[in-house]
C-alpha cells in the first residue's frame, strides 16, 4: 500500500499542470500589457532628450568656432565647417567636433541656418517634418 508521503512526492515530481502554466501565461501577458507602453514611452523620450543634449554639443562647438573665426559659419559651410577647415577662413583651429558631425537620434542631420547673427540649430523629431507632438515635434536650440 502506497503511503501518504510517497503519493504527495510522486504528485511534486510531475510538474506543472496545463492550467498552471496558462495562469503562469495570463499573468505574465497582463504585465507585459500593462508595463510595456510605459518602458516605449521612456524610451521615446531619451531619443529627444540625445537630440537636446548634441544639439547643445554643437551650439557649443560653434561657439568655439567664432572664437577662433571671428564669425559663425556661413549657411553654405554649414556645420561640415567644424569638422574640415573651410577654403576662405583664416584662424580656423579645429577640427571642433570628435568623429564628424553627428547625425540626430533618428538619423536625418541637424538643419543649421545662420539669421541676424544668431544660429538656430533643428531636429524635426521622428517624422522629419516641421512641426509636431511627442517624439515628431520639433528639437531646438534657445537662441
Amino acid at each position: 500500500m502506497v503511503s501518504i508521503r510517497q503519493s504527495r512526492r510522486q504528485r511534486a515530481s510531475r510538474g506543472f499542470t496545463l492550467i498552471e502554466l496558462l495562469v503562469v501565461l495570463a499573468i505574465l501577458t497582463l504585465l507585459a500589457g500593462l508595463v510595456g507602453p510605459r518602458v516605449l514611452n521612456q524610451l521615446g523620450g531619451a531619443k529627444s532628450k540625445t537630440a537636446g543634449v548634441q544639439i547643445a554639443d554643437l551650439e557649443k562647438s560653434l561657439d568655439l568656432f567664432k572664437l577662433d573665426v571671428g564669425r559663425f559659419p556661413t549657411a553654405e559651410e554649414g556645420l561640415d565647417a567644424l569638422v574640415t577647415k573651410p577654403a576662405s577662413v583664416t584662424g580656423w583651429n579645429g577640427p571642433y567636433l570628435k568623429g564628424g558631425v553627428p547625425t540626430d537620434p533618428w538619423g536625418k542631420p541637424y538643419k543649421y541656418a545662420l539669421a541676424g547673427g544668431n544660429v538656430e540649430l533643428i531636429s524635426f523629431g521622428a517624422d522629419g517634418a516641421a512641426g509636431g507632438e511627442g517624439e515628431n515635434a520639433d528639437i531646438r536650440n534657445a537662441k
